[in-house]
């Protein structure tokens, strides 16, 4: 009797550490939330698809920024391009500019083909000025012709974002 009580209890035991394990691993940051699963293809970190910021919303908070400042922000913008190479950064149309996105800790990348799909991001956008040797490097990972690169000879002030996370609607959603 005593030995079934035992097994029954660690049994019941196991049964309820398995579960909580279950949860935890449900509620991860680089997961979503079932419903935005069924919308959304999350890459980084989950974020509220909420609140978000339009494009012209992004290019005056840029426009009123000067070199270093920073603003955190979502917002929902159309992707101009992609890295070819690796999908390790994208460009947002803006309207009347772009804006350069890379992703934290270079930890997650954007599906080569996303041109032209809206997008969500999060993260940090900022304003710097951008070497060019950098400009150089970025137009030869976008395939840009020798020409072209070898027409880059001044740095650039430049519209950045630090992305925490991006949130890719699924097709036919």
């Amino acid at each position: 009797m005593k030995r079934n009580l035992l097994f029954l209890f660690v049994t019941t035991c196991l049964l309820f550490s398995c579960n909580s394990a279950k949860e935890k691993e449900a509620e991860t940051p680089k997961s979503l939330g079932l419903q935005q699963a069924e919308t959304y293809d999350l890459k980084g970190y989950r974020f509220e698809d909420k609140d978000l910021a339009s494009a012209d919303e992004l290019l005056t908070a840029y426009k009123a920024m000067k070199v270093g400042d920073t603003v955190e922000i979502k917002v929902k913008a159309k992707v101009n391009s992609v890295c070819q190479k690796k999908g390790c950064w994208m460009r947002l149309d803006l309207g009347d500019a772009e804006s350069f996105v890379r992703f934290q800790d270079y930890g997650f990348f954007m599906p080569k083909d996303l041109a032209g799909d809206e997008v969500l991001v999060n993260g940090m956008a900022y304003v710097e000025e951008t070497s060019v040797e950098d400009l150089k490097h970025y137009a030869e990972d976008a395939g840009k012709p020798q020409e072209e690169i070898d027409a880059i000879t001044e740095p650039e002030l430049s519209y950045n974002f630090l992305s925490t996370g991006v949130l890719i609607p699924k097709k036919g959603k």
